[in-house]
């Protein structure tokens, strides 16, 4: 669910991260303070470098040097952190909006309200250049693709894999089900008549395929 006065959903991933926060300290013998403290203090100056050096000298995974490097610079902070990552996706989608795309927002604050509408369960997470509606997994996105459409985009893999209907002209292949990806299928959005019951049966269906 979408936290009290925001449109936005904490991203699965964050709760993630906080796990590996907790845990750092018995995994790797010191927790994310003291890693920060003690790259700023013994360790390169770079990011980059910082990411080498955890790795080859310290012998952590690269999703940990690439945590702790960013962190120690104060980067990608929100990963951890509920609040900060609710405030970075407030700017993500008004990064995405920005200049010329401008006209695309009360489309997409649109379909957001349409895909909330479908179930308390839903949960939308904004991205850099992407905002994803989740149930369980990822069953629909918006992005903006040019300056005068968004696509939305569906994961219909279980409706076409198991044969359950002819799909709509309407409804494009993104070639998601032989590159693996959730997203196998877009509608192009240029207009809020496009906004219309199909649409909204595609989004419904793509969130109850997620629920089964």
């Amino acid at each position: 669910m979408a936290k009290a006065g925001t449109l936005y959903s904490v991203h699965p991933s964050v709760k993630m991260v906080q796990s590996v926060i907790a845990g750092m300290k018995e995994k790797t013998g010191r927790s994310m303070d003291e890693w920060v403290k003690f790259i700023k203090k013994e360790g390169p100056k770079t990011v980059e470098a910082r990411r080498d050096w955890l790795k080859d000298e310290h012998g952590l995974g690269t999703n940990y040097a690439w945590w702790l490097a960013d962190w120690s610079v104060g980067k990608q902070t929100e990963d951890g952190d509920p609040d900060k990552y609710l405030a970075a996706a407030a700017k993500y989608v008004e990064s995405m909006y920005s200049g010329k795309k401008a006209a695309l927002k009360p489309l997409h604050d649109k379909l957001i309200t349409v895909g909330r509408s479908l179930g308390k369960e839903v949960k939308v997470c904004p991205c850099q250049t992407i905002v994803p509606f989740y149930r369980e997994h990822v069953f629909a996105e918006i992005k903006p693709s040019t300056n005068t459409r968004i696509d939305l985009g569906f994961a219909l893999a279980k409706f076409v894999t198991e044969k359950r209907g002819k799909l709509p002209a309407r409804l494009i292949d993104t070639g998601g089900l032989q590159k693996k990806n959730r997203i196998t299928h877009r509608i192009p959005i240029a207009a809020a008549g496009d906004v219309d019951d199909e649409v909204k049966r595609w989004l419904k269906t793509a969130y109850e395929l997620d629920g089964e």
